[in-house]
């Protein structure tokens, strides 16, 4: 009864007193049927998503600042290096005096950091890569429950690897880092299994949140990142609240600011649309391609020769040797020696350049081939410190990819055209959301980020037409190795959903006919008993009955069978003797009540018993398989187990 429920009560009584008797059968029928709802448990779904949300607030807004400061102090001051930042990823203010540019540490940079990431790995392996998929395989397989020690462990090696230039996002460690926090909230408050996995879900909302400041697109990819087809519905309000209040905690630290700053506003050209159309098929490509290298790239760094917390040290001196020379001859070419070209780190700053241009990005077909080829460069470069496991996220690269294309694609597209509507930026977010969208199989969420993103809803059209076709055209690539295919193919889900089938059909549905089965008496004796066991050979249980024909025990084969074995002092048994509790079902009972008390007391075929205890037949765990196997059809992914063929059938 909750709180409100007197409240209920009195609010009926005073509707009745005003309205006339003719009306109040009516409205009695209607107020009987409204079951009160239970505000303590929806109230304490909500008080511990918000404890999440301000928890991955925290620690995510001082993940964003250590990232900061540590980037600072290693890429810039030390090896003259300037990111190229998003503008609203400028979290502080910088002196006018600038370190000279030392290409020969920024190639060592990433190795050491990789290094660094390697070893604080061992303490929690899952904690390695990008995140995401260890995020999915913990819901999925864990029941929700990630280990404490992965906050810090996550936390502390992506500020190395990111931290000396990584080409990987900062998105991908808080997913684990808000889902671990989720978890130990859980643990803390003792909830149950269902509960923990909601909670890793709000936390993995609130932690995308922290850092990237979409709170509806971040809680929207918690609840749909985990399942190719579908989202995890039970979440949704709670990863909506704790995504909020993480924002809230953020922006209140950090002040409030959109990544990409200021966008501009792109009016829909119907005439266009046929462009994002071929858009969206040159990003698929690339996203298939990208997804296709990092297999590659992750199988060679497994098959070297090292112990596996070195790999990411390889893959970070990998990284340095194969960048720094672009980022010399690109630099060189456009005069900006020692500028970030977006190939460390997320990548963000690269799509605002793709978006807003920038006053050292040439005009004409030269700018649309450079952004085409630092888009492969960054391709490659985070195939290299994701593959080798350092712990960098895939977000932000998919996304700082997908940018780059697009903005080359758009320029391309004002030049062959010459129409002065077109507008780069414009593809520059499409793409984007096409290539993350498409091969995490995640097109709500990328359509409402990449809107949040702009600040407008002046590319809705276009974002579902693309998000359409790349969601058709992705159908069998997918980033993350963990996601199930839908509800019905996660573990913990599968059992549900078996059981709330069974719940949906009676006893009575499953039994073709009367089953011919033997019984016994209560003063059978062994001999018999065992003479009756190797007649019906395909008889499991055999039920005792009285003199009126009632239920009152069973007796099972292999009961039987070990009396068979002890040859001595056997002569006196009797059926009374070897009995269990009677146990059965009735002919309206469901098949998930017959399947509990199956298991319940091990047995493989339980009596079908009349209002009066009469046994009517014996319903076999075959015959529930059997109905399983005939209405899921061939198909079906969870099939119940058969266990042996049934004995014969009266018609």
């Amino acid at each position: 009864m909750t709180p409100f429920a007197p409240a209920l009560v009195r609010l009926r009584t005073r509707w009745q007193r005003l309205l006339p008797g003719g009306h109040r059968g009516t409205l009695q029928a209607a107020l009987a049927g409204a079951a009160p709802l239970d505000l303590r448990i929806v109230g304490r779904v909500f008080l511990h998503a918000a404890l999440v949300g301000v928890a991955a607030g925290l620690i995510g807004a001082a993940f964003f600042a250590g990232l900061e400061y540590f980037q600072r102090f290693i890429l810039e001051d030390l090896a003259g290096y300037v990111p190229l930042r998003a503008d609203g990823e400028f979290a502080f203010a910088r002196g006018a005096n600038r370190t000279p540019f030392r290409p020969w540490l920024l190639v060592l940079l990433p190795a050491i950091g990789g290094l660094a990431c390697g070893f604080l790995v061992r303490f929690a392996r899952e904690a390695k890569g990008g995140g995401g998929d260890a995020t999915i395989e913990a819901f999925h397989h864990r029941g929700g429950v990630i280990r404490r020690r992965v906050i810090w462990v996550k936390a502390l090696a992506s500020l190395c690897s990111l931290g000396t230039g990584g080409a990987g996002g900062r998105e991908g460690p808080t997913m684990l880092i808000g889902g671990a926090l989720g978890s130990l909230v859980a643990r803390v408050l003792q909830v149950n299994s269902r509960e923990r996995r909601i909670l890793l879900v709000a936390g993995v909302a609130a932690g995308i949140s922290a850092v990237f400041r979409t709170p509806l697109g971040a809680a929207l990819l918690a609840v749909e990142f985990l399942y190719k087809d579908g989202f995890e519905s039970d979440a949704l309000i709670p990863s909506v609240l704790a995504s909020v209040i993480s924002y809230s905690v953020v922006i209140s630290l950090l002040g409030q600011t959109t990544l990409f700053g200021h966008v501009d506003h792109f009016p829909l050209t119907v005439a266009h649309l046929p462009l994002y159309v071929v858009l969206a098929l040159v990003v698929c490509f690339a996203g298939a391609l990208f997804v296709k290298v990092l297999r590659v790239s992750r199988r060679a760094f497994q098959r070297v020769p090292v112990p596996a917390w070195v790999r990411p040290g390889i893959g970070g001196l990998c990284l340095g040797v194969f960048a720094t020379p672009i980022i010399l001859f690109v630099g060189n070419a456009v005069h900006v020696r020692g500028q970030g070209l977006g190939l460390l780190g997320g990548g963000y700053g690269a799509v605002q350049m793709a978006i807003g241009g920038s006053p050292w990005l040439p005009d004409g077909w030269l700018g649309a081939q450079l952004l085409f080829v630092l888009a492969m460069a960054k391709l490659i470069a985070s195939a290299l410190t994701i593959g080798s496991e350092g712990s960098a996220g895939d977000f932000a690269p998919s996304l700082a990819i997908g940018g780059l294309l697009g903005g080359a694609f758009g320029r391309a597209a004002v030049l062959l055209f010459h129409d002065p509507r077109i507008q780069p930026g414009a593809f520059a977010l499409v793409g984007m959301a096409v290539f993350y969208g498409g091969i995490a199989h995640v097109p709500l969420s990328a359509l409402i980020l990449v809107c949040e993103l702009a600040g407008n809803y002046d590319l809705l059209v276009p974002l579902m037409l693309a998000l359409g076709i790349s969601f058709v055209a992705m159908r069998r690539v997918s980033l993350y190795d963990s996601q199930a295919a839908t509800q019905t193919d996660s573990p913990v889900h599968r059992d549900a959903f078996i059981l709330g089938v069974l719940e949906g059909v009676r006893v009575r549905d499953v039994l073709p006919g009367p089953t011919l089965f033997r019984t016994l008496k209560p003063d059978t004796p062994a001999k018999d008993m065992l003479a009756i066991l190797a007649e019906a050979d395909t008889q499991d249980v055999f039920p005792v009955v009285d003199q009126a024909e009632q239920l009152v025990g069973l007796v099972s084969s292999g009961t039987l069978r070990v009396v068979a074995v002890e040859n001595d002092g056997i002569a006196w048994l009797l059926a009374a003797d070897l009995m269990q509790p009677a146990v059965s079902v009735t002919l309206e009972n469901d098949l998930r009540t017959a399947s509990a008390r199956l298991l319940a007391n091990t047995l493989r075929e339980i009596p079908v018993v009349d209002v009066t205890g009469k046994v009517l037949a014996m319903l076999d765990e075959t015959d529930i398989a059997q109905w399983h196997i005939n209405a899921a059809g061939s198909d079906s992914k969870t099939p119940l187990p058969v266990s042996r063929p049934r004995g014969g059938w009266l018609g």
